[in-house]
Formats: structure tokens, sequence, C-alpha cells
């Protein structure tokens, strides 16, 4: 890496400095929604909707804010990086509030999570998905192979499956993702399809955190779960063979996970 120059330094705050206006207005219009929700409860989880798109909109301006230092000063800006993590479990977590954070449930328990968000469509709700989805991996890439934050990216996958999940009515999916008449068939398969592809994504990267890294039974657990949540996927789908491989495979890990308790090698 080449000396930092003050020219070098200069040039990056004055190209930061239009962006970081950004996120301040962003970040301001936040706060003035939060106040709006204190006194009007009313289409709640549709502002926090709103909010969750309006953080991945603010981790991508912080991951800009990084790109540019990159190209400028040849450096990577990890403090903007943190802050676009930081965001990121914020837009996360506002989407938890809506949909619940529960890995694997009976669809009944979510009935009246996904009444309150009726009126969004699901083609909406798919695209806030990969928009989310493409922010933790922008971020991921610009941390690279080697960051400290490797294995706790697990998590923030982990909880981002968990929302796009939870975000579907998987009732009603089942029957539009067979019925090409449908309105919302197009939309529905592609999102049906992402989320079988993330959930199967996070059960085998907690396995691996939990074999490479952790030994924490709390991780085994947490594949497991997500096994047991696409399993549930599957009968919900109709597809009756798939449910049946994946209740041995977490048959299976679950053995593995009790043997590994038994002889101790485990935290």
């Amino acid at each position: 890496m080449s000396k930092i120059t003050e020219e070098d330094r200069k040039e990056f705050n004055e190209k930061q400095k239009p962006i970081k206006a950004e996120i301040e207005e962003a970040l301001k219009k936040e706060k003035e929604i939060l106040a709006v929700m204190k006194n009007d409860t009313g289409g709640v989880e549709y502002k926090k909707l709103l909010l969750a798109e309006q953080m991945i909109y603010v981790s991508t301006l912080y991951i800009q804010i990084n790109a540019l230092s990159v190209h400028i000063m040849d450096t990577r800006n990890n403090d903007v990086l943190n802050d676009a993590r930081k965001i990121l479990y914020k837009a996360i977590i506002y989407l938890e509030e809506i949909v619940t954070a529960y890995v694997d449930c009976p669809y009944t328990d979510l009935v009246p999570n996904w009444e309150r968000i009726a009126n969004t469509p699901v083609e909406k709700r798919y695209y806030l998905v990969r928009k989310l989805g493409l922010a933790i991996q922008m971020l991921v890439d610009a941390f690279g192979d080697n960051s400290k934050w490797k294995w706790s990216f697990v998590e923030m996958r982990g909880r981002f499956t968990v929302v796009a999940k939870n975000l579907i009515d998987m009732k009603k999916a089942s029957k539009d993702f067979f019925e090409p008449s449908s309105p919302e068939y197009d939309s529905t398969v592609l999102y049906v399809r992402l989320i079988k592809k993330l959930i199967d994504q996070s059960a085998q990267d907690y396995r691996d955190k939990y074999e490479l890294s952790s030994r924490r039974i709390d991780d085994m657990k947490m594949a497991i779960n997500f096994l047991l949540a696409q399993r549930r996927i599957a009968i919900v789908m109709g597809d009756k063979d798939d449910a049946e491989e994946l209740k041995k495979k977490a048959a299976v890990w679950k053995g593995k996970m009790e043997s590994d308790q038994k002889s101790g090698r485990v935290s």
C-alpha cells in the first residue's frame, strides 16, 4: 500500500461529504418516523417496513464511502463498514419486530403478523428481502475473506434468513406457487425458491461455525432448527420426499450433537 498523501485525504473528504449528508438526512427521517410512531400506533408495521428499507439504503451509503477510501487512498475504512454493519442489524431488527425472529414455528403463530402487513404485495416483500440480502453481501465483500467478523456474519445472515422466511404468508404462497393464473404467481415462485436457498445455506453455515470455530451447542441447535424450518416449508408445499429427507438429516445432526455432548467436545 502506497503512502497516503494530504491530497488523497483532501479528495476523499470532499467526495464523502455529500454521501455523509445523505446519511444524516436519512437518519433524521428515521427519528421523525419513530417520533410519529410513539403518538400514532396505526399502521406501525408498515412504517417499520419503510424504516427497514431506509436502513438498507443507509448501509449502502456507508459501503460507498468505504469504496471511495479504497479507490482514493487504497485502504479499507473499517469505521464506516462497522457503521454499515450496525445499520443492517437495525434493518433486520425492524423486520423482526414485524414478523418475529422465530426460526421454526407453526405458521398459525405468524398469521396475526401477516394480517398486519396484508396490504404489502408479495412482490414488494420479495424485493425488500433481495435488497437486504444484497446489502449484506456487499458488506461481507467489503470486509474481505479474513475479516474478524467472518463467523459473526453467520448470525447476521441467519437472522436475515428468518425474517425473509417470516415475511411471506406460506399458507397462501403454497397455493399461489402452483397456480400460474394467480397475479402473485411469479413473485411467489421466486420468493419461495429464494428462502429455501437461504434456509439451506444458514443451516450449513451454522453447522460449519459449530464444527470449525465455536463448538457451541447453541450453534448446532440453530443449524438443526433451520433444517426443521426447511422441512416445514417442504410439508406445506406438499413435497413429502424432501420433508422426509430433511427429517432424517436433522436426526443425524442431532445425533452428532448429542454424541459431542457426551464426549465433552463442546462448550
